[in-house]
């Protein structure tokens, strides 16, 4: 068989036996390979160099030398109609499938192939990239140089269904930028929109693509490259998994740092189409229904004025013709500001005039400047595209030079849907709907902006960003009073959630320490409220539930009473409900169990009677029902201890009571082997190649009330059962547990138990085995 050795050859490359190729070489090399081996199977198939009437032509990957490891062969036989065609397809396709390549392939005239683009734009495109294997040479270039004159006179026609495809396809593949797990072709900004950009320029519609966007190209190939190699397999989803593997091989350290350069890739490639499609499908748009006839004679768009120096111009915001940006230095914040009301994009043009010669604002900041950023700040939606603008033409850098070390920055934390530049501007933009809630809504947007700016360098990010948040506060021209606020704004960004979801807000000692923390300011802790609220709608779906905002509210309620002077009620410990249940436990001798929802959420009332274990067997029930607990509060009552739970499902729908409580009476009476069956449950569920970091414990000492008690937190991955596993580590190590609180955080948690000794001292012995059995625990040793 002529191509008997080909797939034998590949993986010989693929596996590196004579030496291991970089991704660029091994594209190379495997191009070189697949058309040696094609042009020995053309010439079997009587497709030799040279051979008249017929030709095969590579399109795609191989037609644009580009080849990835594990792709399909996109083949073209060109003939010019002769009736015996099909033998010698059927000579050449033949041997190719059954030596194992993957083939997308077509046989036909050029007339007929013209007639197939004409109808379907994928081809019409494919065709752009037609080159010559073997045969009729001048049958392949006849058919390149109709297909790309077809292109060029019927493009602009096509743009508004090119588009729609393109929007389409974006919605299915989400961004390369701002996603975990890019999907390198189809995602926006990856490499078929690199294509689209081919495409432009081939109808003549738009310049070539520059060095800026060449770069991104080779990146995003040779880590479709690297993974595919990685993989042993057709993928183009980088998943966080293989990341790191992907990124040593490419030289890049670790996956973050791969993570920020494709970040910056795609958004070079996602504006450049963006600037595209404006220019060209909006112009086709406007001229073919907007404006009739008479748009195709030149007729000019209307110039609408939307702000000093600042014009709607057709469907972009540009300068007005008397607007002279060196003598003005706050016309770049009103551009960005009336584009960002508008909705409508800031004029290339206009970019590059502002680039050119907008002057630097100098400190501090003109009124109208700081007006004209808060205008900016609190536009909403449309702030996200005015800053992108800015950012990709180097002007909002100008403005917050800072800006550098968080843009493309790749979030640490597996919650967080965005980078951290786009996390600080959807937090502007959340932010935007919570200014009727605060006395100062313009340090609330600043605060929103800078609230991790710290990030991406060796320190705290809360002590470093304050530190950063008052050096830009000064430098636009706030007062002394209101530069500490947005320093303390963006200090204390986490200060409400945390101490909400984390600790016993309940008691006097958290609710003063958070007042202290403030230092007593009530603007403060109203701008913290609001900022707490926006960075969680900003992070991204599920980070803000109804819990957590009664949480917060209730938090900052008690923390008014106290800066107003009044004392804190003390809430009763349990209902009559709750207390009722406590007795029933106790006359039957055995667990109890009593549910109410509101929505998702699960109120789950748990009772023993004296002398058995309560949170272990609760925690491990609710488990084995796929119940998330949030928190945990256990109190004792008349011979009888309660558990209180606030949980929702992790899917599904809440479990039966009636089984929930079946089988929480056997796992109190020790009939259930709760650990046998979690495990199981978490073989059956776990994903095979999750990410595992080393689980941390944590002492703060002072936070809460009652003798011996100490704060114990858990930072480790999640995993199910782990609260179950827990309360086992506690109980051996005869550690009483007060009350409990779970942070779910995408794949890790954040758990807090307030404890104190059965016996003893709260010394560092005690402390030491406690804190070695609970990460035992936590790694499920």
């Amino acid at each position: 068989m002529v191509v008997g050795g080909l797939v034998e050859a590949a993986n010989r490359l693929l596996e590196g036996r004579h030496g291991r190729l970089g991704a660029s070489a091994l594209r190379t090399a495997l191009v070189d390979l697949y058309e040696f081996w094609l042009g020995r199977a053309a010439t079997a198939a009587g497709v030799g160099t040279g051979a008249p009437g017929v030709a095969l032509a590579a399109v795609g990957g191989l037609g644009r030398r580009e080849l990835v490891p594990f792709s399909d062969l996109d083949l073209v036989l060109v003939h010019d109609g002769d009736p015996g065609i099909g033998a010698v397809a059927d000579a050449l396709w033949y041997p190719l499938w059954d030596a194992g390549v993957g083939l997308d392939h077509s046989v036909r005239t050029p007339a007929e192939a013209l007639q197939v683009a004409a109808g379907d734009l994928r081809t019409a495109m494919g065709l752009l990239d037609v080159r010559h294997l073997s045969g009729e040479q001048a049958l392949t270039a006849r058919l390149a140089s109709a297909a790309r004159e077809q292109w060029r006179r019927t493009a602009r026609k096509r743009l508004p269904e090119l588009a729609d495809s393109a929007r389409a396809r974006w919605r299915r593949s989400g961004e390369v930028a701002q996603s975990a797990e890019p999907d390198l072709k189809y995602g926006r900004g990856g490499l078929r929109d690199l294509g689209l950009l081919d495409a432009f320029a081939a109808a003549q519609l738009t310049d070539r693509p520059g060095e800026e966007l060449r770069a991104a190209r080779e990146l995003l190939l040779d880590v479709r490259t690297e993974l595919r190699r990685e993989l042993r397999r057709d993928r183009d989803v980088l998943g966080a998994a293989d990341a790191d593997a992907v990124a040593a091989e490419l030289g890049l350290g670790d996956r973050f740092t791969l993570a920020r350069r494709l970040s910056g890739a795609g958004r070079a490639v996602a504006y450049a189409v963006d600037v595209a499609l404006r220019s060209t499908v909006s112009t086709v748009s406007t001229v073919s229904i907007a404006d009739g006839p008479r748009g195709m004679f030149g007729r000019r768009p209307t110039r609408t004025p939307l702000d000093d120096g600042v014009v709607l111009h057709g469907d972009e915001v540009a300068l007005a013709r008397d607007a002279v940006p060196a003598r003005d230095p706050g016309l770049l914040l009103r551009v960005a500001a009336a584009s960002a009301r508008s909705g409508r994009p800031i004029s290339p043009g206009t970019l590059r005039t502002l680039t050119d010669s907008a002057p630097e604002l100098r400190a501090p900041w003109p009124g109208p400047a700081r007006r004209a950023l808060t205008e900016l700040l609190g536009a909403g939606e449309g702030l996200v595209d005015a800053v992108e603008a800015l950012d990709r033409a180097g002007l909002w850098a100008r403005l917050f030079p800072e800006w550098g070390a968080v843009r493309d920055l790749p979030p640490r934390e597996p919650v967080h849907t965005w980078t951290v530049d786009r996390h600080l501007v959807r937090a502007c933009v959340e932010a935007a709907r919570l200014t009727t809630t605060v006395s100062r809504p313009d340090l609330l947007l600043l605060g929103a902006l800078l609230h991790d700016i710290g990030k991406g360098r060796e320190a705290d990010h809360s002590e470093l960003g304050a530190k950063i948040a008052a050096q830009v506060a000064a430098r636009i021209g706030l007062s002394e009073v209101d530069s500490g606020l947005v320093a303390g704004m963006v200090r204390h960004h986490l200060l409400l959630p945390h101490t909400a979801t984390r600790r016993d807000i309940s008691e006097r000692e958290t609710v003063e320490r958070v007042v202290r923390t403030v230092d007593g300011d009530p603007a403060l802790l109203d701008l913290l409220r609001a900022l707490a609220e926006a960075d969680s709608l900003a992070t991204g779906p599920g980070m803000w539930s109804d819990w957590k905002a009664g949480l917060v509210a209730e938090l900052v309620s008690r923390c008014r009473e106290v800066l107003h002077g009044n004392g804190l009620a003390v809430p009763d410990p349990l209902s009559e409900d709750q207390r009722e249940l406590a007795a029933a436990a106790v006359r039957s001798g055995r667990g109890e169990v009593r549910i109410s929802a509101e929505g998702k959420l699960a109120t789950v009332v748990l009772a023993v009677p004296a002398g058995a274990e309560l949170l272990a067997p609760a925690a491990g029930v609710l488990a084995l029902h796929s119940l998330e607990v949030h928190t945990a509060e256990l109190r004792g009552h008349e011979g009888g201890r309660v558990g209180v739970f606030t949980a929702s499902p992790k899917f599904g729908s809440l479990p039966d009571p009636a089984l929930l409580r079946e089988q929480f009476a056997r796992a109190v009476a020790g009939g259930l082997a709760l650990s046998r069956r979690l495990a199981e449950k978490e073989r059956a569920y776990a994903h095979p190649r999750a990410e595992r970091v080393a689980p941390r414990v944590l002492w703060f000492d002072g936070e809460t009330s009652g003798p011996s008690t100490v704060v114990l937190e858990l930072r480790a991955p999640d995993r199910i059962g782990l609260l179950y596993r827990v309360a086992g580590a506690l109980r051996s190590c005869d550690a009483r547990v007060r009350w409990a609180k779970v942070a779910t955080l995408g794949t890790a948690v954040v758990d807090s138990f307030a404890v104190s000794p059965g016996h003893g001292s709260l010394d560092a012995e005690w402390r030491g085995r406690v804190e070695r059995e609970v990460l035992a625990a936590a790694r499920g040793e």
